[in-house]
């Protein structure tokens, strides 16, 4: 049985719990960034096929206490690292620290690369190579106080990277967060979407993918996945699991599935970034402002990430944004569950509309908001005073 942790964005933890029990773990635990669970060859499988909130898997191979780096180095060093992987695998060490009292993540760094390749050495007389772009296997370190954790990293390149952005924007919103954005908002396939901030497309690039039970790991190709690249690589298990998500896939019919954006490149940009994935006949695109656009349906779920400080705008332009916003949202869109992931603390009070939910998410490192605005079908909401 294999010991794995899984990261994410901060505040999916429980919905990435969900995806690892999905896959058949076992003992599934959420901690802050991520999720554990015990689990065989095929439960990793799964999860890197399948998770669309997980950012990368690991495979724990050891954990100990340490005092100091020649303890951590000897922690490394008894990894029977030949049993795992090929002298032939090119190598990286990542290393990531919460409250260690260790001066240097560099000289701690070179120290695990140091006991993987004297490990090699001292059995099989040779070393690996290491690869600092894109190397075949990934090894990461993780201390806190006086704890030290070693992984095999199963997925290599983080598994938001699905494959399809071609064309992509200055501040482009991860796949998995706009995967969690979507389920913690509660929409449902057949249930008509709205993205009127569209961007590069990454709201409608994982509704299309969820609409079609479209398994996010099959657009990978061959030997993308860290587990491809380990001695106890089943390409057969494997094999299996890609057959039967694919076969799993429905047919690709029109969904109501809506994007706009006021900035015509953006759209442009979308339509390309859903052709690439074969999804653009799917979607209705169109060049228009949301605060003059009307509802593409009579309900539905409206999800955007608005221009905000860190992104573009200045404090008084967003000023009289939003209450424009909360005005156009009354007046088109009644009917409407309405989600706004946003950095600036100030929306609530601007748009001037009851918001029911407020839930902490982090875009990267900039700690957001996903907001909730109900819009009552004929009936009147709260306003906030101005």
């Amino acid at each position: 049985m294999n010991r794995y942790f899984a990261t994410c964005p901060r505040g999916l933890e429980a919905l990435l719990a969900e995806d690892l029990a999905g896959a058949g773990g076992k003992d599934v635990a959420a901690v802050p960034g991520g999720a554990s669970c015990n689990g065989n060859l095929e439960t990793g499988y799964r999860i890197n096929l399948e998770s669309r909130i997980a950012t990368r898997v690991l495979l724990q191979v050891a954990r100990g206490s340490y005092r100091n780096e020649a303890e951590i180095y000897r922690l490394a060093y008894d990894v029977d690292w030949p049993r795992l992987f090929s002298v032939d695998r090119s190598i990286r060490v990542y290393v990531t620290a919460i409250r260690s009292p260790l001066k240097s993540l560099e000289f701690i760094t070179l120290k695990v690369k140091d006991a993987v390749c004297d490990r090699f050495r001292a059995d099989t007389g040779r070393r690996p190579s290491v690869n600092t772009k894109n190397p075949e296997v990934r090894i990461h370190l993780f201390i806190t106080a006086d704890q030290a954790t070693l992984y095999l990293d199963t997925s290599g390149e983080p598994l938001y990277m699905r494959g399809h952005k071609l064309a992509k924007v200055g501040a482009p919103l991860k796949e998995n967060l706009a995967a969690g954005i979507l389920r913690l908002s509660g929409w449902r396939p057949g249930t008509p979407l709205l993205d009127p901030m569209c961007g590069s497309g990454t709201f409608l690039l994982e509704a299309a993918q969820i609409s079609l039970d479209d398994a996010p790991g099959l657009s990978r190709e061959p030997g993308d996945f860290g587990f491809e690249h380990f001695k106890a690589f089943d390409a057969g298990l494997w094999r299996a699991l890609q057959r039967a998500a694919a076969e799993r896939r429905r047919e690709a019919v029109a969904l109501p599935l809506f994007g706009s954006d006021i900035d015509r490149d953006a759209v442009a940009r979308t339509r390309q970034n859903l052709a690439g994935a074969g999804l653009d006949m799917l979607v209705t695109l169109e060049t228009a402002d949301l605060l003059t656009r009307s509802a593409p349906a009579p309900s539905g779920v409206m999800v955007a990430n608005p221009p905000y400080g860190e992104r573009l705008g200045s404090e008084e332009e967003l000023a009289a944004f939003y209450p424009a916003l909360g005005n156009a949202l009354k007046q088109r869109f009644a009917g409407w569950s309405c989600w706004f992931l946003s950095a600036d603390t100030r929306l609530p009070k601007l748009i001037r509309l009851q918001t029911s939910r407020k839930i902490p998410l982090y875009n990267g490192p900039l700690e957001c908001r996903l907001y909730n605005v109900e819009i009552v079908a004929g009936g009147h909401r709260r306003e906030r005073a101005p």
